[in-house]
């Protein structure tokens, strides 16, 4: 970039002529000089001027895709409560997909109770605990083949369609899924395994989008709205499940989910746009708002990914082994909460459903205060690799521990308490190693983080295995093990990201000199 538009930039005017010879002058005398100006075009440019934040059309996009996260997830984890539901949990003997009209005993709970548990007529089945885990971690199969191509397709086709179509090929599967456990047990995880495919492109597609929708200091935050969707539909799926697995029978909880996320298809294709000049009813204020801030990011996909380079970046590998870490923490919460609930403290299916989702409601909240508090950290000159990693450490040390302590909990309010604060205070990472490939390599952010969050998926293919598997094999303190796994990973990754993490653009994420946003 030339002098002359660095000065365009910073004074949003021509420099004359004078001002010329003098830049000219100097670019001779010191070829430092131009370093200079695009360092002071850089720090200007993070504070422009400013544009309208809450009635904006970016928040607009950030919580249309909040609502769009909403679904995807709300759709990953009914499975989850309803498998309470579907399972008889008095046999599990066989490992096929037989099921019983009927009504079973209540999963977990008093036998004498199971009239009131469920409605008639729906179908059981007789799946063991291992069995149970393959079902759950079925559809995470799908999930890690297309997070990563999905961030870099969105990079050149477009958020719009790559998220747009997953979403509604979701939808369309969730609603088959009683039919395909009808079916069976192979018909079953091959629905599941096609549903991960679309929510994978779902949830690596959307981070594109930040590439040309937000500014530096607005960037966390921004993020973090928008992610913060998936906790509260994990809320409301395991609430909701709950009720309706009990009054409509667990079918109707797929029904329900599959046609609000088909309705969600609408707003999602009529209100989000690929970048700011796309967009048809963005303000000009606005546009020229984020355009400036972003104006020395290149598109990724103008570039070829440096495959070479980014497999030896250790700051990369510190993001993928952290959020790998993290994320077993997160799916051993998300997943077996119900059921931890339901076995150990025997409580119903309903109850079971109000009190898992306080954990939920909590992280929803916390996970767009968490984005605010960074961005206004960053306001007051911490430095960017500083906030990251306490971000990162305020989401994972306090959760993980809170989980080892649930075993030794006396009473369902301890349990309560601490499972609220053990999921809350774990999306305060959000705004810490989630978005720190935007940091370190802009141009190719949406390839990185679906790259990351693949990585970081094979938890949720590994965790269901695992930890069936150590339930089955020791009930009594199966649980305990579970839990004492999850902090040390967690731990492990967190170290690992505190020593290599770095909030700098990488050299081969630049394609030419420019200062850091």
């Amino acid at each position: 970039m030339s002098m002359e538009a660095s000065v365009v930039s910073i004074r949003g005017e021509k420099p004359s002529s004078g001002e010329r010879n003098m830049m000219d002058t100097m670019k001779e005398l010191n070829p430092t000089v131009g370093k200079y100006f695009q360092d002071t075009q850089g720090d200007e440019k993070l504070s422009p001027k400013k544009a309208p934040s809450l009635c904006s059309t970016r928040y607009g996009i950030a919580f249309v895709t909040h609502l769009c996260n909403f679904v995807l997830v709300a759709q990953n984890v009914v499975m989850n409560i309803t498998m309470v539901a579907m399972v008889n949990s008095t046999n599990h003997q066989s490992q096929f997909n037989d099921s019983t009209e009927g009504l079973p005993v209540d999963p977990f709970g008093d036998p004498n109770d199971s009239p009131k548990s469920l409605p008639t007529g729906a179908p059981v089945y007789d799946w063991s605990p291992q069995i149970q885990g393959i079902i759950f971690s079925s559809i995470n199969y799908g999930m890690i083949l297309t997070l990563a191509p999905s961030g870099y397709l969105a990079g050149r086709v477009g958020t719009k369609r790559v998220v747009g179509v997953s979403l509604f090929g979701s939808s369309l599967l969730v609603l088959f899924t009683p039919l395909a456990a009808n079916l069976g047990l192979v018909f079953l995880i091959a629905t599941r395994i096609l549903q991960g495919l679309n929510l994978g492109a779902g949830y690596g597609g959307q981070f594109a989008l930040w590439e040309k929708w937000s500014p530096p200091h607005e960037r966390s935050r921004l993020c973090s709205i928008a992610v913060s969707g998936m906790m509260l539909g994990s809320c409301i799926a395991v609430l909701l499940g709950g009720l309706i697995s009990q009054v409509l029978g667990w079918p109707f909880v797929f029904y329900i989910f599959g046609g609000v996320g088909c309705v969600c298809c609408l707003p999602w294709f009529v209100l989000v746009y690929d970048d700011p000049v796309t967009h048809p009813w963005i303000n000009t204020v606005e546009k020229d708002y984020i355009t400036s801030s972003l104006a020395q990011q290149v598109s990724s996909s103008k570039q070829s990914l440096p495959i070479k380079a980014m497999v030896r970046s250790l700051p990369l590998w510190s993001i993928c082994f952290c959020c790998f870490g993290h994320q077993w923490l997160l799916n051993t919460m998300i997943i077996y909460t119900p059921t931890y609930i339901s076995s150990v403290f025997n409580i119903n299916i309903r109850d079971s459903g109000f009190l898992s989702t306080l954990p939920f409601i909590t992280a929803w909240v916390i996970g767009i205060l968490g984005g605010y508090l960074a961005d206004f950290l960053l306001t007051k000159s911490f430095r960017l690799v500083t906030v990251r990693k306490v971000a990162t450490v305020l989401g994972s040390i306090p959760s993980s521990i809170l989980l080892v302590v649930l075993p030794y909990a006396a009473s369902n309010y301890i349990i309560a308490v601490a499972l609220t604060l053990s999921s809350g205070l774990s999306l305060l990472s959000q705004p810490g190693m989630y978005i720190n490939a935007l940091d370190i390599a802009p141009r190719h952010s949406s390839f990185l983080m679906g790259a990351s969050r693949a990585f970081a998926q094979i938890s949720a293919v590994v965790v269901p295995t695992i930890s069936g598997f150590l339930l089955n094999q020791d009930p009594e303190f199966g649980w305990r093990n579970i839990f004492f796994l999850s902090f040390a990973i967690n731990a492990l990754g967190l170290i690992f990201y505190l020593i290599f993490g770095e909030a700098d653009v990488q050299d081969w994420a630049k394609e030419r000199k420019l200062t850091h946003l």
